[in-house]
């Protein structure tokens, strides 16, 4: 068990790698009741989503999700975000656990000065759990314990959409959405309800799985980790996830999002692998012919791909996928190589 946002957390069960391999292969489950859980409702509370995402609510349709980012004026990343519009103006946002409350004083300083009165924020992470079941037996594993409230089984669900159902006696809420690069679902439910759902799902065959095998799954396929691959001070033009930012809306950020996507920025994220298990670690250099030209976000020993694998910024030059660069590992020079990302997929 470790700190973490606040929060102690599992590291591992039953050994990194073996919960690594379950998730890409069967399942496994992990309790990300750290993550938050805001309700935010009123009658204006798409416009102000509108006004704070890079992603539009007014035209994300009832029972479907979306991902997008949370930026300031400097189009730094506040937060990355999962919402989910649950209908009559009313939608879920999940911030990551250590930046729920910087999220909350953020959207209540805006709901002040342009939305007073017509937003309003219910924070329910101390009220609710949130366990992620993910790997490509999750659905039939799901289907087996409990079925939405219209009769249909949890597989009929599309990526990124969301219904309710009940798992024994206990209502849940379950998101077809996920942090592993898998098929999978994030189930909410009553606090109280957590731990009978958790050991549900745990003798129906899926792998409790911690932190470790966590960030090697999201690292493998490529997903951003707020701290290391996005923070206030990084865009998400920066960080390859141009995709998630629109081009038209008056939202946090804008101005300066569409400055870049004309005119490109100094440096970029890009993926790196490099041969045996000598990861890199977060802040490494990376250099070109000795000379540093950026530093590693994050990086492991892959088990899935049997080679070490690593996020990092370099100048925008030096960024084309089969570019060979060097990783200074504690004054050891590795070589290394730019791959196209993610560097895992499903299937």
């Amino acid at each position: 068990m470790v700190p973490f946002g606040g929060w102690d957390m599992p590291v591992q069960y039953s050994g990194i790698i073996n919960e690594v391999r379950a998730v890409r292969t069967a399942c496994g489950i992990f309790d990300v009741s750290h993550m938050g859980r805001l309700y935010i409702s009123g009658p204006r509370s798409g416009q102000f989503l509108d006004r704070m995402l890079t992603g539009s609510a007014t035209n994300l349709r009832t029972g479907r999700a979306r991902y997008c980012l949370i930026c300031n004026e400097s189009g730094g990343v506040i937060d990355d975000t999962i919402f989910y519009s649950l209908g009559d103006e009313r939608y879920l946002l999940i911030p990551n656990a250590g930046n729920r409350p910087a999220v909350v004083e953020w959207f209540k300083g805006w709901i002040d000065s342009e939305f007073a009165g017509g937003v309003e924020i219910e924070d329910r992470t101390m009220e609710t759990g949130l366990i992620a079941l993910q790997g490509p037996g999750a659905a039939h594993l799901l289907d087996g314990l409990c079925q939405l409230l219209g009769g249909d089984p949890p597989s009929s669900l599309r990526f990124f959409a969301w219904g309710e159902g009940k798992l024994g006696n206990h209502e849940i809420f379950i998101g077809r959405t996920g942090y592993t690069g898998e098929d999978g679902f994030e189930l909410s439910m009553p606090s109280e309800a957590a731990a009978p759902v958790w050991n549900s799902l745990r003798e129906a065959g899926a792998l409790p799985c911690g932190l470790g095998a966590r960030d090697v799954l999201r690292l493998e396929a490529a997903l951003p980790l707020h701290g290391h691959e996005i923070d206030p001070d990084t865009s998400p033009v920066e960080a390859g996830l141009e995709r998630f930012v629109r081009t038209e809306g008056n939202y946090v950020g804008q101005p300066l999002l569409a400055g870049q996507r004309e005119n490109g920025t100094d440096r970029k994220l890009v993926g790196l692998t490099l041969p045996g298990r000598s990861a890199p670690r977060a802040g490494y250099p990376i250099l070109a012919q000795g000379q540093e030209i950026g530093r590693i976000t994050s990086g492991s020993f892959s088990p899935t791909l049997d080679t070490s694998i690593a996020l990092g910024y370099v100048l925008a030059g030096h960024s084309e996928p089969g570019t060979f660069l060097e990783v200074d590992i504690r004054g050891r020079k590795a070589a290394a190589e730019i791959v196209p990302l993610p560097f895992y997929t499903k299937g």
